[in-house]
């Protein structure tokens, strides 16, 4: 593997790891970077490449949630020096919410993936889906101003409101929506706070990341044949490592930034850039 391609897997991991968590649509961003800087691989790969390598991105959110997201925890037992184990009650509802928020995207997911890679994965799509959530985000955060949040932790979310949440999950299925963009404006509707829908949309991306890398992994190995080359598990590596680095960072940021700020300046960031790709069509399509 040369160095020239290895900086091009390097920057693709690099993209993954930012845009997978801010709302600016992580898909959109690899296959327009990878229209203008071809990678050396084989389409059938490249394709799962660029959903595989989400899984360093999962082992961020994991890592920093982890607390969070073991529901076993040690506890010391009253009158003696022993610990014992237990379930956390709040955190097996906190799954079973995940789980059940899953589902749209699951059975769409299964259903609907070979036409949407096949007819959706166009610039001109990306470009469309950028600027419609842009202005949905300015136009939603306008309207939160003078609302008041009615769930302010996951525990307040129903198993109606996390339905509807993995309704517009699903609606990540075209590049360029944004999975975490899509779920977090679904929540802003129903009312829950900012810092709830983006801790919510972290959670909620584990499984949903897990199957849909699981999923493209199996497709391309019945397609292609078990196995990789040297340079396809370099790529993959490589792609994953540096996801998880820029992951735990852009996280980091983004729970920070949004306990002051609201996601405005991300809808502008991507009716700039749908705008922008619209005009480098001509180029694009040559």
């Amino acid at each position: 593997m040369d160095i020239i391609e290895l900086l091009k897997v390097i920057f693709q991991g690099i993209i993954e790891g930012i845009t997978e968590w801010l709302p600016i649509s992580s898909t959109g961003h690899m296959l327009l970077v990878d229209e203008f800087m071809k990678m050396d691989m084989t389409q059938a790969f490249k394709d799962m490449f660029l959903v595989v390598i989400q899984f360093g991105a999962i082992l961020a959110v994991i890592v920093i949630f982890w607390k969070q997201l073991w529901p076993l925890k040690i506890q010391k037992l009253k009158h003696s020096s022993g610990h014992s184990l237990v379930l956390e009650r709040s955190i097996l509802s906190m799954w079973a919410k995940v789980i059940v928020g899953c589902v749209p995207a699951a059975v769409l997911g299964f259903l609907f993936d070979d036409i949407i890679t096949e007819y959706l994965y166009a610039p001109y799509v990306i470009a469309a889906t950028l600027i419609i959530y842009g202005i949905g985000f300015i136009v939603i955060e306008t309207w939160n101003k003078k609302r008041v949040p009615k769930a302010n932790s996951i525990s307040e979310i129903t198993y109606q409101s996390v339905l509807i949440i993995g309704a517009f999950q699903a609606l990540a299925m075209i590049p360029g929506t944004s999975r975490s963009g899509a779920t977090i404006i679904g929540a802003l509707l129903l009312g829950i706070s900012r810092t709830t829908a983006a801790e919510y949309t972290f959670f909620l991306a584990i499984p949903t990341m897990l199957g849909a890398s699981g999923f493209k992994l199996l497709k391309y190995f019945l397609k292609e044949g078990f196995g990789f080359t040297s340079t396809e598990l370099i790529s993959l590596a490589v792609g994953m490592v540096v996801a998880f680095a820029v992951s735990v960072v852009v996280i980091k940021f983004l729970m920070s930034y949004i306990k002051k700020h609201d996601f405005k300046v991300f809808g502008w960031y991507r009716i700039v850039l749908g705008v922008l790709v619209l005009c480098l069509l001509p180029l694009l399509l040559q």
